[in-house]
């Protein structure tokens, strides 16, 4: 089906990291042969022709600079933290970082509030799994995370060399990440 921009909710982009290289392909793609992948959504809760994203966002943000106002999509008839999990679990692409997985997990706490052990089970993982996923979340300051979200620093930069120090010295952690960031480093 076609939606509109403005029916869609995109309350889950922000736990996506951006490659902006990746992006330029797939802006490249869309503006040669067009949207060849529907973006998976499933109606709001309580707000009639409402749609939350599930999987999409880049298509969506690509399309937009294209000039597009919708988007084809396949609306998927169940709940919406059933809709993240079987997403991630049908996931065909690279895996996502642990940190990604780390945000998915707190915001499976706070919006739907799913206790370490149900996350845990859900992810078919175990707890201490879930559990180190949660503390990379934790550790980190937001404003590092935002670094990580933007592609400015690589994930695997953030949880192999930022988290450790961001357990002892914050304001370290925040000049390597300053460091990391300004010259590009990846593992």
């Amino acid at each position: 089906m076609q939606l509109e921009f403005h029916q869609l909710d995109r309350r889950w982009e922000h736990l996506r990291v951006r490659h902006p290289a990746r992006q330029r392909r797939l802006l490249a793609s869309l503006a040669e042969c067009g949207q060849q992948t529907p973006i998976l959504a499933v109606a709001a809760e309580n707000q009639p022709g409402r749609y939350v994203v599930i999987d999409g966002h880049k298509r969506i943000t690509a399309l937009e600079q294209l000039g597009r106002d919708t988007v084809e999509a396949v609306v998927w008839p169940m709940s919406e933290a059933a809709a993240v999990l079987l997403d991630w679990s049908l996931r065909l692409s690279e895996h996502e970082t642990a940190l990604e997985v780390g945000w998915l997990l707190a915001e499976l706490e706070q919006r739907f509030g799913y206790s370490l052990e149900e996350s845990a089970r859900r992810f078919d993982r175990s707890v201490s799994w879930a559990s180190g996923r949660l503390a990379l979340v934790e550790l980190l300051p937001e404003s590092i995370q935002q670094q990580v979200r933007e592609g400015r620093i690589a994930a695997q930069v953030a949880m192999k060399f930022l988290v450790p120090v961001a357990g002892q010295s914050l304001e370290a952690c925040q000049r390597m990440a300053a460091v990391f960031a300004e010259h590009h480093c990846n593992t």
